[in-house]
């Protein structure tokens, strides 16, 4: 598998980590959750993201499941895999590891105690010196999970300086203005160009596209909405864009719930037969009987709006 780079665009869909209904890690739904985004069309998939529940496996359940992506993608889409921790130690243990069995690339949020401008470069610096120049990462800017607020003036720093920085996920919110900060450095202020993916569920993903993004890493139960967003965009056509994207709306507006999300992506996921189980390891979301209603009504909806675009 190649190496991830600065050229990456498309779609790299944030997959969930299927368990069993006893908590258990299941393997089988994970061949088929993998096989489920292949056929929507997806670029990449990225793994044991923030909605991936990460911090819930072991380090051997990790790597079981990495492998097990790896194995049945068999190298047909580049896989990313997060790797964020708290120590460097770790961090350069799971990146070696999973680079070994095929990953295209890793990704790293920055821990929640940075706060000025120096130490998140400096964290950023010590994280590409410990995976060293031949691992390529991904820089997870997000604010609202993070409490690391990257100004663009040091990601402009981080990119400057660190050549293995190949891209940025971006889900600042709101975030446009970043976007566009990102894409005039490149353009007038001498800065490399590096693919710039965007997060949260797609929620503002025909904007972020306008605004120079070149595609979409985050999940949604609907991988197909943002493949058919991006492509149109790809093709010149905008309001396809838009119009693609609206149909999607409400489903993806309810996903954004803080805290119930995961529960409604999963649970959406199932009843597509993506996965058997609609579980989280505990601690998790459970939806109601009344979250559930809506999440119903919201799918018959969807379905009238998808015959009226064609």
């Amino acid at each position: 598998m190649a190496l991830l780079d600065e050229s990456a665009s498309g779609v790299y869909v944030i997959a969930v980590t299927p368990f069993r209904d006893d908590g258990s890690l299941d393997l089988e739904s994970t061949d088929r959750m993998v096989d489920f985004y292949l056929e929507r069309g997806v670029t990449g998939i990225t793994v044991l993201g923030v909605m991936g529940e990460a911090p819930k496996l072991t380090a051997a359940e990790s790597r079981l499941f990495v492998r097990r992506v790896l194995a049945r993608l068999d190298g047909r889409i580049p896989c990313v895999v997060g790797v964020s921790s708290p120590g460097l130690a770790s961090m350069r243990e799971l990146a070696s590891a999973v680079m070994e069995d095929g990953a295209a690339g890793v990704m790293v949020a920055p821990p929640s105690t940075l706060r000025t401008d120096d130490q998140i470069f400096g964290y950023f610096e010590n994280v590409a010196e410990t995976l060293g120049p031949k691992i390529p990462f991904v820089l997870q800017d997000f604010p609202l999970t993070t409490s690391v607020q990257i100004a663009p003036a040091t990601l402009v720093r981080i990119i400057k300086a660190l050549p293995s920085c190949v891209m940025v996920k971006h889900e600042d919110w709101p975030g446009l203005a970043k976007i566009s900060a990102l894409r005039a450095a490149s353009e007038q202020g001498g800065m490399r160009r590096v693919s710039i993916l965007v997060g949260n569920g797609g929620i503002f993903l025909p904007e972020e596209m306008g605004r120079g993004a070149d595609g979409a890493m985050t999940g949604f139960a609907f991988p197909e909405m943002m493949v058919g967003v991006v492509e149109a965009f790809g093709r010149g056509d905008v309001e396809r864009a838009h119009d693609f994207f609206d149909a999607y709306l409400p489903l993806a507006r309810y996903e954004q719930q803080l805290g119930a999300g995961l529960a409604v992506r999963k649970y959406v996921l199932a009843k597509r037969g993506a996965i058997a189980s609609a579980a989280q390891r505990k601690p998790g979301g459970k939806l109601s009987p009344a979250d559930i209603a809506e999440v119903e009504r919201l799918l018959a909806r969807q379905e009238k709006r998808l015959k009226e675009i064609g």
